[in-house]
């Protein structure tokens, strides 16, 4: 292992490669801090405690986040962990990085729940429930305030992933199992790929590791068979593009292990008959030459039937844009191809943290890049908006868990505006989307112009029409129908405060 010193000169260094002047004698300062703070503690492995802040900034540098950011991550834990005092944190470094400590501490702090009592349905709940649910809210409460609260939490779930071994083997499955259903789709909705991938992985080893081994050594044993074929895919695409006039990079990557095996279980197939284990980027300078890349693609070979999305058009929630094709690179094997912006490779890679450039060279973010950062975030605001139409934790982990899932569909209004919704969602859904009186007056719909089921699937592409009626209410049955929180905490709001006007007006 590289000394500390050594780890450290490391950050500074990955930092002065992204950031101009930057005040390293802050982060200087941040580090002999935390060295004095946990000079006594050891980790589980018995490794230095400091050892772990370390990896959490090396982790946010690698994320190419602010100064204050990178201090908070040496930071992180000496409130928690040590006698340091807040009014001291906030003496040495100011209110801005002490802030940043406290938000990551008050969501690990966990002594009280903040559940009502008067609710006896959260009673049905375990404690391990009722306090899993209550550090999301807070979490999310501590992320709508600075989203670099979150990311924080992201380096700081990484590093403890990549040192889950020293732990008892029940341990390592709840930590596992948790960061697989809330840590990486986290990451994933704020457009981390790369660290989401990363989560997936860890969480997998984990929890099946025979499993984990054997994918392990088969892809990197095809890695090697396949050099020539990765290599041969590359000269291809680029021997089509060779007349086009247009600025490009191009590279190739296996797709992560974990996307692997959902694959191999979504299709019922063994590793040794699953394609499309490799994907090549095309990135270019506008959004133009992107297209003008994909008709070039598409002309010198044979797309896959139905595998052409554009996120571009229609960006994803999570910052993403890209053009994605399947095609037939030979008679056996297909390759995915994205094409895409330097900009947009750059939020694909790093999602929020490229939007969150802090007082970078003395200049704080653009307006519209702010807005567009606000308006992305925007998610989090309503989750706890649906938190307040529910006091049951269960009930909100599943919502959360459900708007995490990333599997969407692009659903058209009359007027041609675009709603997205979560895979499965109904026409209810939609209508809720829309407006909530559209959700409660909703007694039909019509699908591109065919009457069907309020259970109806809807499906990217689709347009769809809401039916309504004056007078007409929501039904308790709907809450089986749903798929979104928000359409789910209408209904629920709707029938609980008319069900108190019947009490009142009976009594």
């Amino acid at each position: 292992m590289d000394s500390l010193e050594t780890q450290f000169e490391a950050i500074l260094k990955n930092v002065q490669s992204y950031l101009p002047d930057p005040d390293l004698s802050i982060l200087k300062k941040a580090y002999d801090f935390s060295l004095r703070a946990h000079r006594e503690q050891l980790r589980a492995g018995g490794d230095p405690f400091i050892i772990h802040p370390l990896a959490v900034a090396k982790i946010l540098s690698d994320l190419q986040l602010d100064v204050p950011t990178l201090a908070a991550g040496l930071l992180h834990d000496v409130l928690e962990d040590t006698n340091t005092s807040r009014e001291t944190l906030c003496s040495e470094f100011g209110a801005e990085i002490a802030s940043l400590v406290e938000g990551v501490t008050k969501i690990d702090s966990l002594e009280q729940v903040a559940w009502d009592p008067e609710n006896l349905s959260f009673l049905s709940s375990s404690p391990e429930i009722l306090k899993q649910a209550e550090y999301w809210r807070k979490m999310l409460l501590a992320t709508a305030q600075d989203i670099r609260v979150i990311l924080l939490k992201l380096a700081d779930r990484k590093h403890n992933m990549q040192t889950l071994e020293f732990l008892t083997p029940e341990k390592r499955k709840k930590i596992a199992e948790e960061t697989l259903t809330l840590y990486a789709p986290l990451a994933n909705r704020l457009g981390m790929f790369k660290l989401k991938s990363s989560l997936e992985d860890l969480s997998l080893k984990y929890l099946d590791e025979q499993v984990y081994a054997a994918l392990e050594k088969k892809i990197d044993e095809r890695e090697v068979l396949r050099e020539g074929f990765i290599r041969e895919c590359v000269e291809k695409i680029q021997a089509a593009l060779a007349d086009q006039p247009i600025p490009y990079k191009i590279s190739a990557r296996p797709k992560n292990l974990y996307s692997v095996y959902r694959k191999m279980l979504r299709q019922g197939k063994p590793f040794e008959e699953i394609q499309d284990i490799i994907g090549i980027r095309l990135i270019t300078d506008t959004i133009e030459h992107c297209y003008a890349l994909l008709g070039a693609v598409q002309t010198s070979f044979t797309p896959v039937p139905d595998s052409f999305t554009d996120y571009i058009a229609t960006p994803k929630n999570n910052l993403y844009q890209s053009l994605h094709i399947t095609i037939q690179i030979s008679r056996q094997e297909i390759v995915e191809v994205q094409i895409r912006t330097e900009e947009m490779n750059q939020i694909c890679e790093y999602g929020v943290a490229a939007h969150w450039r802090y007082k970078e060279g003395g200049k704080s973010p653009a307006k519209k890049q702010q807005d567009s950062l606000e308006d992305k975030l925007d998610w989090i605001k309503q989750i706890l908006e649906w938190q307040q139409d529910t006091k049951n934790p269960k009930e909100f982990l599943e919502w959360l868990k459900l708007e995490l899932e990333f599997d969407q569909v692009f659903v058209f209004t009359p007027k041609g505006e675009v709603k997205k919704l979560p895979a499965g969602a109904t026409p209810i859904d939609f209508a809720y989307a829309v407006h909530t009186d559209l959700g409660h007056q909703c007694i039909g719909s019509k699908v591109n112009g065919k009457m069907v089921r309020l259970d109806h699937p809807l499906k990217s592409g689709d347009m769809c029409q809401i039916l309504t009626k004056k007078g007409q209410k929501p039904h308790k049955d709907w809450l089986e129908i749903v798929k979104t929180p928000r359409a789910r905490s209408k209904i629920r709001k709707f029938l609980r405060e008319n069900e108190e006007k019947g009490t009142r007006y009976r009594s």
